[in-house]
């Protein structure tokens, strides 16, 4: 049971059912392990919350709205033509009567004509609005989808059995920073979520460093206003991370006197 148990553990279907991708077959076997397994519901719980991680830090941002209506309103206006007979009645000479009839056809001919083609303008005018929206919809569309590929294939390294997840708290300097770091020593990857960090002077930045045996190596500046999931160079014989407050322009050495964080690393061997 336990070595079942495991295969499905490490078939991927729970990824592909909380990523919606799974089939209905795939779902209901799913919810079958969900309901009868705590070691699955709480992988499940696991597995949310990486997802959580990456849906705060990527930003879908929406399509722009198309054209409600191609044509949302056509004014008509009905006019009608009074026509004075008496007045042609007390002409010594009237015109007949079917030339006023042929004149009227033709000013109305006319009038149709003209409205027809105002119509004709309009509609071209509207159809060209919704070829670039239908156009801006694709590139969207196509935008989302490799940012929906980044976000699948960022939550796969997070769920990846090598990758190991350590949480970096400040000191008394910097109570409210928290960031968590993601390291796969099998990949050699490391990447690093900001989750929060406390305001700094602007001659003032934090930056992560990476603890070797005989020296530190900086690793990058964390921006408070860069709080994306983001990859940070790997170092394979590192024992530790600290975070310091430095000056904008020193980036060679680190302080003990300017760490607020710190957390030793697994052994990689």
């Amino acid at each position: 049971m336990k070595t079942k148990l495991h295969l499905f553990l490490q078939s991927g279907l729970l990824d592909k059912y909380i990523l919606g991708t799974a089939s209905s077959s795939e779902i209901s076997e799913v919810e079958k392990y969900l309901d009868a397994y705590p070691e699955v519901r709480k992988e499940y719980d696991r597995l949310q919350d990486n997802l959580e991680i990456l849906a705060k830090t990527k930003a879908v941002e929406a399509p722009r709205f198309i054209l409600n209506n191609v044509l949302s309103e056509i004014n008509k206006e009905d006019s009608s033509t009074v026509i004075d007979m008496q007045a042609y009645t007390t002409r010594k000479n009237h015109t007949p009567w079917y030339f006023v009839a042929a004149s009227i056809a033709s000013i109305l001919l006319a009038i149709t004509t003209f409205l027809l083609y105002q119509q004709n303008q309009t509609l071209k005018h509207e159809n060209q609005i919704v070829v670039e929206e239908i156009f801006d919809l694709r590139s969207d569309i196509e935008r989302n989808n490799r940012k929906m590929d980044n976000v699948m294939r960022q939550f796969m390294k997070l769920n990846n059995p090598d990758t190991e997840k350590y949480v970096l708290r400040g000191n008394e300097r910097a109570k409210n920073l928290k960031t968590v770091a993601y390291i796969n020593a099998k990949d050699k990857t490391s990447m690093i979520d900001v989750v929060s960090l406390p305001k700094l002077p602007e001659n003032q930045t934090y930056q992560i460093w990476a603890e070797l045996q005989d020296k530190m190596v900086n690793l990058g500046i964390l921006d408070t206003s860069n709080r994306n999931l983001r990859p940070i160079p790997y170092m394979e014989d590192a024992l530790g991370l600290s975070i310091t407050i430095e000056p904008k322009d020193s980036m060679n050495e680190a302080t003990a006197d300017n760490e607020v964080a710190e957390i030793s690393l697994k052994s990689n061997k």
